[in-house]
């Protein structure tokens, strides 16, 4: 799993940041929390999952990239929107996968 550099973090997720972030790398469950990845197919700009479904095996091998956590599912869709608005004014498409090999 690898993580963007300049993670995009709701309001209510910044105060639990790096328990957050340390949560999911050591695989153990986070209540509430919300993981924002881009998508494993070109037909979807990002992916939501909450962080007790990256517990399973088949996440876990995977090679996943996150944009962004969020503390809660309304949170984490705000954040999604960000992202997306972020990746509009920068290049004038919803395209994040190609904002982030651009840079």
């Amino acid at each position: 799993m690898k993580w963007y550099n300049n993670l995009y973090v709701g309001e209510n997720a910044k105060k639990r940041k790096r328990k957050i972030i340390m949560s999911v790398k050591r695989n153990r469950p986070q209540l509430g929390a919300y993981i924002i990845t881009l998508p494993v197919n070109d037909q979807n700009s990002l992916e939501v999952y909450p962080s007790y479904v990256l517990l399973q095996e088949h996440y876990r091998k995977g090679e996943m990239y996150v944009m962004g956590i969020g503390l809660g599912r309304e949170e984490a869709f705000l954040v999604v929107q960000d992202i997306i608005m972020d990746c509009y004014h920068r290049t004038g498409q919803f395209c994040v996968r190609k904002m982030i090999e651009s840079r």
